[in-house]
């Protein structure tokens, strides 16, 4: 399958094709299992390999190395919808793929030649190691410490809530080589950490929501990783390094966001459909309508918004303003979606035996993740008035 959606940048048909047969994998695939996996909170391994088969790994990678070469715009329709049913397991391709684009962008060619293709195909996986216990937005808090030792760096230090932490193979890690530079950003660099010995894996997180995903601390001591690993091989690039990612993955939240709202919309629009009171289905009743037209606005709002941060993003325009609203708004509609779609449930919308309130538990998680909403306010007003000075 992978053959048939590869090279459709651009070309609207085929991603027309390629988003029908994920919805198809959607429905047939996920949608049966998901309750299950979500309760029992087991990380879902065929989903996985499926996911290698269709070639999601190796989603934004470029063909040259085997992967799609996908648009930002197609990818974040492919996140929507998968978000729509079980917005967890998108955080398995997408931290992924942050790690794959940080060597993609600014890696040397030889890191390129080696670590893309296998991360192209998922025969190896990872993600992007940033936050540490003291420090998550604020990035140049960070306290890991990589010390040079001739041809290696030996890395200290912790990281915690790292997506594929537990399954993942190999992370692209946010470390201070020179924790004494002035400005702090100068001291800061990115490496390809692949487990080996000095690499161990702590707790897996306990969490509201966001579950059958590993979530995990990974703890450093003493290890040591070859001077080669350091992504582009020059110290002290590593936080406009991980900043250059991540307007891609404030793309990808408020594509989960976008999805999450939608799965709310649609699911309390059957049920308001199928449930009634006073011989009525309550979709007839005012107050749901009202609620329902609430749902809908803000559903397609998030994802035109989303769709125009991710066009400005392949058009390699400055978007940090637009993936910032986008990651913003649609974060917010995920969370108010999922609470009226909820209370359009009424009691069963409290019951595990109905998806609302998984959606309405995974909600919260869009706000938090990729820099908190009251992070992203304060980046759209900075850029809003840096584009528009006074007269």
């Amino acid at each position: 399958m992978a053959d048939a959606i590869r090279n459709t940048q651009g070309d609207t048909e085929e991603e027309i094709q390629m988003l029908d047969a994920i919805e198809r994998w959607v429905a047939r695939e996920l949608k049966p299992i998901v309750r299950e996996y979500d309760h029992a909170d087991r990380y879902p391994i065929e989903v996985v390999e499926q996911m290698k088969e269709l070639g999601l790994f190796g989603a934004i990678i470029s063909p040259e190395y085997g992967g799609l070469g996908l648009s930002a715009t197609t990818y974040a329709k492919i996140i929507m919808s998968i978000s729509s049913v079980w917005m967890s397991v998108t955080g398995i391709i997408n931290s992924h793929l942050m790690l794959a684009l940080a060597i993609q962008k600014f890696g040397t060619p030889q890191q390129k030649t080696r670590w893309l293709p296998k991360l192209a195909t998922g025969e190896i996986r990872g993600g992007l190691a940033l936050t540490e216990p003291d420090a998550g937005t604020d990035l140049q808090g960070i306290r890991m410490v990589a010390r040079r030792d001739g041809d290696h760096y030996v890395i200290n230090g912790t990281k915690t809530w790292i997506t594929n932490g537990a399954e993942g193979s190999v992370f692209a890690m946010l470390v201070k080589t020179d924790p004494e530079a002035k400005p702090r950003y100068n001291g800061m660099s990115l490496f390809i950490t692949p487990k080996m010995q000095g690499f161990s894996v702590g707790r897996k997180l306990p969490k509201l929501g966001y579950k059958a995903i590993d979530t995990a601390e990974l703890i450093f001591e003493d290890y040591r990783v070859p001077a080669d690993h350091l992504i582009g091989g020059v110290e002290g690039r590593g936080f406009f390094q991980t900043t250059g990612g991540l307007e891609l993955g404030r793309i990808n939240v408020a594509s989960r966001g976008v999805g999450i709202a939608e799965g709310a919309l649609k699911l309390a629009s059957e049920y308001a459909q199928i449930r009634k009171t006073f011989g009525k289905p309550i979709c007839e009743h005012q107050a749901i309508q009202l609620k329902i037209g609430e749902m809908a606005t803000r559903a397609r709002a998030a994802r035109l918004l989303t769709l125009d941060a991710a066009r400005a993003f392949d058009n390699g325009e400055r978007c940090d303003m637009e993936a910032g609203m986008a990651k913003y708004f649609a974060s917010e509609a995920a969370l108010e979606n999922s609470i009226e779609g909820m209370r359009i449930h009424g009691a069963n919308g409290y019951s595990r035996e109905y998806d609302i309130e998984r959606l309405y538990r995974d909600a919260p998680l869009t706000c938090i993740g990729e820099g908190t909403n009251e992070m992203q306010r304060i980046i759209i007003s900075r850029q809003h008035i840096k584009r528009n000075p006074a007269l």
